[in-house]
């Protein structure tokens, strides 16, 4: 198996981690009665780590489909290794420091990492399209 499938796969649990401490952050706030409704009249948690929970992961959705896509693609084209694999791994790596970073309230710092990511994505394209 490919690192990259190896990562895609460890994405996945990130991902799930992410919504899980999400869901937990917010249901702990909100009440669990409220979390097993509907949610028609939103109420919103309001304490500073499920905030920082829930954009974290917003923050994730807005790459992800593309690490996804890249990922996939480097290795059904038979491109997987070289500078397309590491851009993967400083891409998961990023993407764990982020939340690390996010859920401790370091800006300047988050901000940095997630140029990061970014970075790694750019190496995954560029493999691919090479």
């Amino acid at each position: 198996m490919s690192l990259e499938l190896k990562l895609l796969g460890w994405s996945v649990v990130l991902l799930l981690v992410q919504i899980v401490l999400q869901a937990a952050s917010a249901t702990s706030e909100v009440g669990l009665p409220y979390a097993m409704t509907s949610r028609d009249d939103n109420r919103q948690p309001r304490s500073v780590y499920a905030g920082r929970f829930k954009r974290a992961l917003g923050n994730l959705l807005e790459t992800y489909p593309a690490f996804v896509a890249l990922a996939l693609g480097l290795v059904v084209s038979n491109k997987a290794g070289g500078v397309g694999a590491i851009g993967a791994e400083l891409y998961l790596a990023a993407r764990v420091l982020y939340l690390i970073i996010y859920a401790a309230g370091i800006s300047v710092l988050r901000t940095l990492i997630w140029a990061l990511s970014i970075i790694g994505l750019v190496m995954m394209l560029v493999r691919f399209l090479g």
